[in-house]
């Protein structure tokens, strides 16, 4: 049946709806797939599951609060409430996505470094059986902030209060709490006095009078509590040698003796050996003496403890012994003092200006009078000691000897020192003085030409020259003390030998 005989036998109306029909029921058979279809979907959509993860967001319900309630409850009441149709954001679904695999990343590092098995150090855990006591100790302590002032002249406490911004009101509460002891009564040039300050309170102050010496006063609930802190140096021996070819303080410079230590050696052979006259070229000496070291560093020379000096042949050797009461002294290796009873010079002097002569003519009467002592030029204010223990016996004016003083060592010997500038304050008859002890300073007073000391020494009341009379010793070491001064006596002149033997190795 062609086309033609078709349109012939229905009605044109009939054929446009048939056709409508056909063409409905097409477009519905197009949107419904086949089972071949659907199949090979879920096979595509569980391929592209188990590539790709869930990238689906959780929503978690919660009860919303009271400020949201209200939020909301407004919102309500402007507008009424819609539904919308919400599509997922794909550049949200993908950050998140990402943020997952970073996680998983993470995740899978940080188990790998739990299954490391190298040793960590472990730390302690504080639990509840922790007491205080192990709290504190682990806690750092803050240190303390000290402010630390030097004494300079003219200071005194109030000054150095100021120095360190405090006033009278902080002073005086810290001198009456620590009477009667007056620590600062000691305050010299030189020294530093240290303040610890807490909260604007004075906790601490702190009075260094020597590297090794140093007064605390520490503020407590009560008061103030004093207390003297001290420290003990290393000591360590050194050994210094030397030549004379002008005098023994150029010699003792140039060995690297101190000036003061150059007088200590002059001061133990003193008794042996005049300074001023018997010093030859050639003339020697060794010494060992103590040096004290404080935080690596030497902070002053210590006593010599051992020496040795040859004049014009004759050799001494001096060891320094403490005896059992505490006293120390200087003897030969024999147990004998070298201290005389007397020294041989009363004063530090720059030369002998006038020597004992009986038929001597007098520099100012011009006529011929014995001068029975020894006149030793001095610098004016120069001290004057006692050669001797003794007794003084006059104290004053005395014609032409101006200022003087006279001092009697038991019953047979007598000393006289003159022409004083000024005689020291407390020297009066009857006053007990021991050898070495100031008794006045040199001057010019009474018949003098210039600034000395005039030296008399006198036995059983004759005049003997000083510069040559024998002087009594003084008393050897008792029997009881030998047993122990041997064996050191011994070792320091071992050590003395040595040293000398390695420094000369040393010049070779």
């Amino acid at each position: 049946m062609n086309l033609l005989n078709i349109t012939k036998k229905f009605p044109k109306t009939h054929l446009v709806a048939g056709s409508l029909c056909l063409i409905t029921l097409a477009a519905i058979l197009s949107f419904i797939p086949n089972e071949e279809v659907i199949a090979d979907k879920e096979n595509t959509e569980a391929s592209s599951s188990e590539q790709q993860p869930d990238t689906r967001k959780q929503i978690v319900l919660r009860t919303p609060t009271a400020s949201e309630t209200i939020t909301e409850d407004t919102q309500s009441s402007v507008a009424p409430s819609t539904l919308h149709s919400v599509k997922p954001d794909l550049t949200e679904l993908k950050t998140i996505s990402i943020r997952e695999d970073r996680t998983k990343q993470e995740n899978t590092e940080t188990s790998a470094i739990e299954k490391q098995t190298t040793p960590v150090e472990q730390i302690p855990s504080l639990d509840n059986s922790t007491d205080g006591s192990a709290l504190s100790a682990l806690a750092p302590k803050p240190e303390e902030n000290w402010l630390r002032i030097r004494v300079r002249s003219g200071d005194n406490l109030t000054t150095l209060f100021k120095k360190a911004g405090l006033g009278a009101n902080q002073m005086y509460p810290l001198i009456n709490g620590i009477k009667p002891a007056k620590p600062f009564n000691r305050l010299m040039p030189g020294q530093h006095l240290e303040f610890l300050m807490e909260g604007g309170v004075l906790n601490k102050i702190k009075h260094e009078e020597s590297p090794l010496l140093s007064t605390l006063i520490t503020k407590t609930e009560t008061g103030y509590k004093l207390e003297k802190l001290e420290r003990t140096p290393e000591q360590r021996h050194v050994y210094k040698q030397g030549n004379i070819e002008q005098s023994l303080f150029l010699a003792g410079q140039k060995a690297g003796l101190s000036q003061k230590k150059i007088m200590e050696l002059a001061s133990i052979f003193g008794w042996d050996v005049d300074f001023a006259l018997d010093i030859r070229k050639g003339d020697s000496f060794s010494v060992i003496y103590e040096e004290l070291i404080l935080d690596g560093k030497v902070i002053k020379d210590g006593a010599i403890v051992a020496a040795s000096f040859t004049n014009q042949g004759n050799s001494f050797q001096a060891i320094r012994y403490t005896d059992s009461k505490g006293n120390s002294n200087y003897y030969t290796p024999d147990g004998k003092s070298m201290r005389k009873a007397f020294l041989r010079t009363p004063v530090d002097f720059t030369r002998i200006s006038s020597r004992f002569n009986p038929n001597r003519k007098h520099p100012i009467f011009k006529t011929s009078r014995p001068h029975r002592g020894v006149d030793y030029a001095a610098p004016r204010g120069t001290p004057i000691r006692s050669s001797g223990d003794g007794k003084v016996v006059f104290a004053g004016r005395k014609g032409g000897y101006g200022k003087a003083v006279i001092v009697q060592h038991g019953q047979k010997y007598t000393t006289l020192y003159a022409h004083m500038n000024k005689i020291k304050p407390g020297m009066k008859r009857g006053k007990r003085v021991k050898q070495g002890q100031t008794v006045g300073y040199v001057g010019s007073t009474g018949y003098a030409t210039g600034p000395h000391l005039h030296y008399e020494f006198r036995v059983n009341g004759v005049h003997r020259n000083p510069l040559t009379v024998p002087l009594p010793q003084a008393r050897p070491l008792p029997k009881s003390e030998m047993e122990k001064f041997r064996p050191q006596a011994k070792e320091m002149l071992v050590q003395l030998q040595t040293f000398a033997q390695t420094q000369l190795a040393s010049k070779q």
